[in-house]
C-alpha cells in the first residue's frame, strides 16, 4: 500500500514530465534534458498514469486531519490535471501564445538558469529534442483537423508569423540567451555546439512545424466569428472540463456568466464614485475614455515605469508585517521584460524564486513603447504580481514545511484568485498612492469581471471575436490593442482567465464566514497566514482550512 506522500511525490513527478522546463525553472533536478511528449501516445500515457494513481488515493485512509487534507488536495489536483488531459486542447489551440508549444520554447527556456556543466549538457539535450517535440505537437493538430476540432485562422496565422520571426533572425535567437556556466572551461564548447544545433535541428524543425500549419492546419482553420469551443465537436465538453481545473469549482459556463455580470454591474458604482473626485463625472463610460484619451496619464519612458513599480513594492513590503504574521525571507527583484519578449507580453508579470537558489523571485515590468502604457496600472499590477500577491504568496510556500507537490503546483483559482484579492487588500493597507491609482484598481477589476463574461460568451455562448472585444471597450477602460491582445488569449487559454475572479470572490467569502463566526476575536493577519499555510489548494477545500484555523483561535 502506498502512503500520501509516495503518491504526492509521484503525481509531482508525473506533472514535472509533462511540463518538464517548469522543473528547471523551479531549480528541481532530474528534467533539465528532457521536453513534453505531445504526442498522442504521450498523452494516452499521461491520461492511463493520472486514472491509476487516482484509484490507489481511493484506498488510501488518512490518520488524521493534516493526512485527509493532503489526500484530498492530492485526488483535486489529479482529478482535475485528468480532465485537462482529456480536454487535450493540442489537437485545437495553435497559438502564438507563451503556452504553445513554439511559445513555450521561446518565452521559458530563455530563463533557465545554467549553473553547472550538467545543466548545460541538459540544455543542448533538450534543443537535440525539439524536433520530436514539434512533431509531436503536429501529429496532434493535424489529427484535431482531421477530426473537425479545428484551429481558429488568425492565430494559426499569427504562429507562422511568429515561427517566420524566429527563422529571419538567427542572431537575435532568444534560446542563445541562457550563459554557460561561470568560470566553465568547456564554455566555448558549448556555445559553438549550441549555435550548431539551433542552424541544423531547432530551426528546420520550426520551419517544419510551421509548414504543417500552413499547409493542413490553416485550409481548414475558424474564422474570427467562431473562434469558441464552442464551435468544434465536443466542445461544450471540454470547455466544461477546463472551466473544472481552472477554477477547481462545478459552476457552470451560465452561472460564471452571471457572475460577470454581476460584478461589472457592482463595479459601475464604485466608478462613479472615484470618477467624480478624479475627473468631476459620475458616468463610467466618460471615466473609460478619459483614463483612455489623457496623455498625462502614459509613461514618458521605461525608468518611470521600473522606478514606479520599485516603489510600489518596496511600500508594500514595509507594511506587510502589519498583515501577515509570516513574510518570505526573499525581498522581490525587479526587472524589465526581456527586450526580445516585450512587443508580446503583457505590462508585467511574476517568476518565482528558483528553489536551489539560482534565480531570486522577480517582478517583470513591460519597458516596451512606454508612451502607450497607462501610469494607472502600475501600482495595482505590481500588488496583484508581487508584494502582496504572488511573490508573497509563492515565496512564502517554499521555506513553509509542506509536501513538494504543494509547494510548487499552481492551482489557477487559487493563485490568481489570491492575486486579485491583494489588489483590493492594497487598497485597505493604505497602499494606493492617489485616486488615479485607485481607478487603476477598479480597471483591474473590471477587466477580470469582464473575463467572466466574454470568455464563457465566447466558449459557451458562441460569441465572435468582435462582440467579446465590443463588451471589454464598453465595460472596462482597457486600450482598444490590450483589448484584442486579451480577447486572443482567451481563445488560446479557454477557462484560465475566469480563475481569477472566482478566486477572489471565494477567499472574500470564507473571509466574510470567518470575520462573522470570530466578530472581534478575528485576526486578519491569522486569517492570512492561515490561506497562504497550506500551499495552493482547490478552492472546495478552502472553507475548510479557514474553519480549522477558526476552530484554533482562542476564545
Amino acid at each position: 500500500m502506498s502512503t500520501i506522500a509516495e503518491l504526492s511525490d509521484e503525481l509531482l513527478h508525473l506533472f514535472l514530465l509533462a511540463s518538464p522546463i517548469d522543473g528547471s525553472l523551479l531549480g528541481l533536478p532530474g528534467y533539465d534534458s528532457l521536453l513534453p511528449d505531445l504526442s498522442v501516445a504521450g498523452r494516452q500515457r499521461l491520461q492511463g498514469e493520472l486514472l491509476t494513481l487516482i484509484a490507489r488515493l481511493d484506498g488510501l485512509v488518512a490518520a488524521g486531519p493534516e493526512e485527509q487534507l493532503e489526500i484530498d488536495v492530492v485526488r483535486e489536483f489529479a482529478t482535475g490535471a485528468r480532465d485537462r488531459t482529456d480536454a487535450n486542447l493540442d489537437e485545437i489551440m495553435v497559438t502564438d501564445y507563451f503556452t504553445a508549444p513554439v511559445g513555450s520554447l521561446l518565452s521559458f527556456l530563455p530563463q533557465i538558469v545554467l549553473s553547472t556543466p550538467a545543466q548545460a549538457a541538459g540544455y543542448l539535450d533538450r534543443l537535440r529534442a525539439v524536433p520530436d517535440y514539434l512533431a509531436g505537437a503536429s501529429e496532434q493538430m493535424v489529427a484535431g483537423t482531421a477530426a473537425g476540432r479545428t484551429a481558429v485562422a488568425h492565430l494559426a496565422q499569427r504562429t507562422v508569423e511568429q515561427v517566420d520571426r524566429y527563422l529571419a533572425d538567427p542572431e537575435h535567437d532568444p534560446l542563445l540567451g541562457p550563459p554557460a556556466p561561470a568560470d566553465w572551461d568547456g564554455a566555448d564548447g558549448f556555445d559553438a555546439e549550441r549555435r550548431r544545433l539551433l542552424a541544423e535541428v531547432v530551426r528546420p524543425a520550426m520551419a517544419g512545424y510551421r509548414d504543417a500549419i500552413v499547409s493542413q492546419v490553416l485550409p481548414k482553420a475558424r474564422p474570427a466569428d467562431k473562434p469558441g469551443l464552442v464551435w468544434v465537436p465536443g466542445g461544450d465538453a471540454t470547455y466544461e472540463a477546463m472551466l473544472r481545473f481552472h477554477t477547481t469549482t462545478t459552476h457552470t459556463p451560465q452561472e460564471i456568466h452571471q457572475l460577470g455580470l454581476d460584478a461589472v454591474a457592482r463595479l459601475a458604482e464604485e466608478y462613479a464614485e472615484v470618477g467624480e473626485r478624479v475627473f468631476g463625472t459620475r458616468e463610467p463610460s466618460e471615466v473609460f475614455r478619459l483614463l483612455r484619451a489623457d496623455p498625462a496619464l502614459r509613461w514618458n519612458d521605461g525608468d518611470e515605469i521600473l522606478g514606479s513599480a520599485e516603489a510600489a513594492i518596496r511600500r508594500a513590503e514595509d507594511a506587510a508585517p502589519q498583515w501577515f504574521g509570516v513574510t518570505p525571507v526573499q525581498r522581490c527583484a525587479v526587472a524589465p521584460v526581456p527586450a526580445d519578449q516585450a512587443p508580446q507580453a503583457p505590462a508585467a508579470y511574476y517568476f518565482a524564486p528558483a528553489l536551489d537558489g539560482s534565480r531570486p523571485g522577480t517582478y517583470y515590468a513591460n519597458t516596451f513603447e512606454p508612451q502607450e502604457r497607462f501610469r494607472f496600472e502600475s501600482e495595482a499590477i505590481a500588488y496583484h504580481e508581487a508584494v502582496p500577491g504572488h511573490h508573497l504568496q509563492l515565496s512564502l510556500v517554499q521555506e513553509i514545511d509542506l509536501s513538494r507537490l504543494r509547494q510548487v503546483y499552481t492551482v489557477t483559482a487559487y493563485a490568481e484568485g489570491w492575486g486579485l484579492y491583494a489588489e483590493r487588500l492594497a487598497e485597505e493597507m493604505g497602499l494606493y498612492s492617489d485616486d488615479v491609482s485607485r481607478l487603476g484598481m477598479l480597471s483591474a477589476d473590471s477587466m477580470r469581471a469582464a473575463r467572466l463574461v466574454v470568455d464563457t460568451g465566447l466558449h459557451a455562448l458562441g460569441w465572435s471575436r468582435d462582440r467579446a472585444v465590443a463588451f471589454c471597450r464598453d465595460n472596462t477602460p482597457m486600450a482598444g490593442a490590450d483589448i484584442e491582445v486579451e480577447i486572443d488569449r482567451y481563445i488560446s487559454d479557454p477557462g484560465q482567465a475566469c480563475a481569477y475572479m472566482v478566486g477572489r470572490l471565494e477567499i472574500q467569502r470564507v473571509r466574510a464566514l470567518a470575520e462573522a463566526r470570530l466578530g472581534d476575536r478575528f485576526d486578519i493577519r491569522g486569517f492570512h497566514d492561515a490561506v497562504l499555510g497550506v500551499g495552493g489548494v482547490p478552492l472546495g477545500l478552502l472553507e475548510r482550512v479557514v474553519t480549522t484555523w477558526c476552530d484554533t483561535v482562542p476564545a
